[in-house]
């Protein structure tokens, strides 16, 4: 069977690179892209987290020039995807993201970032909660970027006010989300009331439950669903402690990563390739609707960014075995 190739919005490092590492360079990024490939990806957004604004400029920077530089960036990466910093700090929501660089959001700091790069930020995640977020919601829609949400707790008002200046996505939905909720007040339930917005959905059991992940799926439907990884260093390599954006994560022979003596969840080390068996595996979804979630759905999801910078979407191709093991993927 053959199927496009697998997009990730949300990936933050693989292979035992981290991303949001100043000191990635071209050879290391072809390292984890050639690993990335090898599970279906051909292509990906690399996703930078929270951190102080000089902090996030200079990985920016060094990421894009490993980027150009490398040999599979230019035909993989579109563009980037910048998780924060203008996220909720609360206890349970900020999750492994550090809470003292959260700000209220402000829109030109994505056109600073971006300056002098090779390639643009076509994907932002914020908390619409925050001051002045939908006016930041239509700036950024304005200049390009496609706008998500999470580490929020933002209640319906909220969300409804963020999808009507253009917010169209939840990044990972179901997560960075503390244990204790108002049974219906709530940032989950005030996502789920937007029909059209698309559900970003980490399957690897751990995120979200084998029937989380169901119940999400049912609501949402397969055609406003796509799945990701958010993945971090720690996919596609053994357990073990990583640093990760500056903090010591720990994956374990399960694969969960946390961060070393907490219960916060630090990313992921989900493969795409490994998402779709599970979605398969699980009952929720055939191998052509979990595949167009984690490959036809994600690059629609970014369509309109891309194309506002004339960039083309090409889908490569990749032939999986009947048992969705990846047997070749091509750019």
């Amino acid at each position: 069977m053959e199927s496009e190739g697998l997009f990730d919005l949300q990936v933050n490092g693989f292979a035992g690179i981290d991303f949001n590492d100043t000191s990635i360079n071209a050879s290391a990024m072809d390292d984890a892209l050639k690993a990335m490939l090898a599970t279906g990806v051909t292509g990906c957004l690399p996703t930078l987290i929270t951190a102080p604004r000089d902090v996030l400029g200079e990985r920016l920077r060094r990421l894009d020039a490993a980027i150009a530089g490398s040999r599979l960036g230019p035909a993989m990466v579109p563009g980037y995807h910048i998780e924060g910093p203008f996220l909720n700090p609360a206890e349970g929501f900020a999750g492994c993201h550090p809470a003292e660089a959260m700000s209220d959001p402000d829109a030109a700091l994505y056109d600073a970032l971006e300056a002098g790069l090779s390639r643009p930020i076509l994907l932002v995640t914020l908390a619409p909660e925050r001051a002045g977020a939908p006016a930041a919601i239509r700036q950024l829609r304005a200049a390009g970027r496609m706008v998500a949400m999470a580490h929020s707790n933002a209640g319906f008002a909220d969300v409804r006010a963020a999808v009507e200046s253009g917010l169209t996505l939840s990044t990972h939905l179901g997560n960075s989300l503390p244990m204790s909720l108002h049974k219906t007040q709530n940032p989950l339930l005030a996502q789920l009331a937007e029909p059209e917005v698309v559900a970003c959905l980490i399957a690897d059991g751990h995120h979200l439950s084998p029937e989380a992940f169901g119940a999400l799926l049912r609501i949402k439907g397969v055609e406003r669903s796509v799945l990701v990884t958010d993945a971090v260093l720690a996919a596609a390599a053994p357990p073990g402690r990583y640093r990760f954006a500056g903090m010591d994560v720990e994956r374990s022979a399960d694969g969960v990563v946390r961060v070393p003596g907490a219960s916060t969840l630090a990313g992921s080390a989900l493969t795409l390739d490994a998402a779709v068996r599970n979605v398969v595996a699980w009952g929720h979804a055939t191998a052509g609707e979990t595949l167009r979630m984690a490959s036809t759905n994600a690059r629609a999801a970014i369509a309109e960014a891309a194309a506002a910078h004339g960039i083309v979407l090409a889908p490569g191709c990749v032939r999986w075995s009947d048992a969705l093991e990846v047997e070749a993927a091509s750019l």
